[in-house]
């Protein structure tokens, strides 16, 4: 009967081994599920090479003389409309201040002419204020359009020269 015994401790012994494989391969399978990104993670790639300074110096001034031109055409071209912005500026700052002056000029006739046709009576003389009430409401409405468009040039103005000092700066 010593044989039953025997085989017993053999398939116990198997078990045992089994389980301990079982562990195992659970343990090894947990510690190298990361293994493929780590593998990329550690793969060592060669971003940058290395160029001679004479090299680099020569590219640079390849590149320098390629566009530099083109920069300096484009400068151009932003400094004239620069220029021509201001100088719709100025005009319409000068429009602004005739218009003005005309209402000053006409809100201090119209007290004048309207006390004179405030004594003679009729449906012509309150026409006629009604009229210049109208034109003088028109033309504020017109300065304060004119006003409107010198702030939006300015704005203009001053965005291009911020967008200019940027290209500057850049190259």
């Amino acid at each position: 009967m010593a044989a039953p015994s025997t085989y017993a401790d053999c398939v116990s012994s198997l078990t045992h081994s089994l389980t301990f494989l079982t562990s195992s391969v659970a343990t090894l399978r947990a510690s190298t599920a990361d293994l493929p990104r780590l593998s990329t993670a550690l793969r060592t790639t060669r971003h940058y090479e290395l160029i001679p300074h004479p090299s680099l110096a020569a590219a640079e001034a390849s590149l320098r003389d390629e566009i530099g031109p083109h920069i300096a055409h484009l400068l151009d071209r932003a400094e004239t409309q620069v220029d021509r912005v201001e100088r719709r500026v100025e005009t319409l700052k000068a429009r602004s201040e005739l218009l003005a002056g005309r209402m000053a000029a006409d809100d201090g006739g119209l007290g004048n002419s309207g006390a004179t046709r405030a004594r003679t009576p009729g449906a012509r003389g309150k026409g006629l204020a009604g009229e210049r009430a109208l034109k003088a409401r028109a033309v504020r409405t017109r300065k304060e359009g004119l006003k409107y468009s010198v702030e939006r040039l300015e704005l203009q103005v001053s965005q291009k020269e911020r967008e200019l000092r940027k290209r500057l700066e850049e190259a």
